[in-house]
């Protein structure tokens, strides 16, 4: 095996790609272990890179689990057995009524509930689910899910029903936990699971923006215009609050850096044959200059590329961007203001 300066030479790969290179290695039944200790989104994201793996070779595997058994030598058994700790701290501190439901966010691998269970299924299956229910409870649904599923489920859905549910979502404030628990208990009867304390903070404006930004554009673009022609001012406010792609130029020189390492060079070159010369220049000016020199030529050398492949890439480069800001990487500035 390399040393640990030959692995530090190697062309280090992107995050989600070493994981999935690390999972590979280890074996069937190792890796179920520590998928079985993911969410939904993450099983999905590291699955899909798993399949999609082609060319790595033996020094980058080598490299992969160089670095892994550093990061784990750097680790202390503190956090190991916490649970029950941290249950038992909260439950003292704030009594078990108030602390139950502080709980279920706080640990991983609880309880999952009817609603959570939506999370693990396709769009479409959650789509077929809901598409006879009542608008508010395909809203009250639709606001529980992770936005890049809630936005294939709203894409599947009719135009009409799409509509009338994202401004339903867009109204949602807070529901009452009885009828939150109600609607949980019904998904019970369909899927096995334990039922947990459900939170009455649900949907928004900011939720509806957050589904928005995962939509595909054409969806996006004609579903805005329908929230407008209704409410004009509720448009505005989810516009103001979307971060389109065009945003990347308020994000600090080294959140771009932290971005740039997790998206290919592939994607990045089609992204920015659709973005104007200003973010170009800010990525460029965030690379090494040899780096910059190569991926101009590339742009350079690329010829015409479809619009909806270069909406495409912009939006996994979002998907990456705003999954480094969830986990405190980066911050992601400004909002997505219309530009002119």
């Amino acid at each position: 095996m390399a040393d640990n300066t030959e692995a530090a030479q190697l062309p280090t790969l992107p995050r989600l790609e070493a994981a999935a290179v690390l999972l590979l290695s280890l074996g069937e039944a190792d890796a179920a272990q520590i998928l079985k200790h993911m969410g939904p989104k993450e099983v999905h994201r590291v699955g899909s890179t798993m399949a999609s793996l082609t060319n790595i070779t033996q020094e980058q595997v080598e490299a992969v689990l160089i670095e892994f058994i550093e990061e784990v030598g750097r680790q202390t058994g503190m956090g190991i057995g916490s649970d029950q700790y941290i249950k038992n701290m909260l439950n003292e501190a704030l009594g078990e009524d108030k602390a139950s439901g502080l709980i279920d966010r706080i640990l991983v691998g609880g309880n999952t509930t009817g609603l959570d269970t939506l999370k693990w299924m396709e769009g479409r299956a959650v789509a077929e689910l809901i598409r006879y229910e009542h608008p508010q409870i395909q809203a009250i649904v639709v606001s529980y899910l992770e936005p890049d599923q809630a936005a294939e489920v709203l894409g599947i859905l009719d135009e009409k029903v799409r509509l009338d549910v994202m401004m339903r979502v867009a109204s949602l404030d807070s529901i009452q936990p009885q009828a939150l628990q109600e609607l949980n208990d019904i998904l019970e009867k369909q899927f096995s699971g334990n039922t947990a304390t459900a939170t009455s903070k649900i949907g928004g404006v900011k939720t509806a923006a957050d589904i928005m930004n995962f939509m595909e554009s054409s969806i996006e673009g004609d579903l805005m215009d329908n929230i407008k022609e209704i409410d004009s001012d509720l448009g505005n406010e989810i516009e103001e609050l979307m971060f389109v792609f065009d945003n990347l130029k308020d994000v600090d020189d080294r959140g771009i850096q932290t971005l740039l390492r997790e998206v290919s060079s592939e994607v990045l070159i089609v992204a920015l044959k659709g973005a104007d010369t200003d973010l170009q220049e800010k990525i460029f000016n965030n690379m090494s200059k040899r780096a910059a020199e190569l991926l101009r030529d590339d742009l350079e050398a690329k010829g015409p590329v479809k619009v909806s492949e270069v909406e495409a890439s912009q939006k996994d480069i979002l998907t990456i961007a705003r999954r480094l800001a969830d986990s405190g990487e980066i911050a992601l500035g400004g909002s997505g203001e219309e530009m002119i």
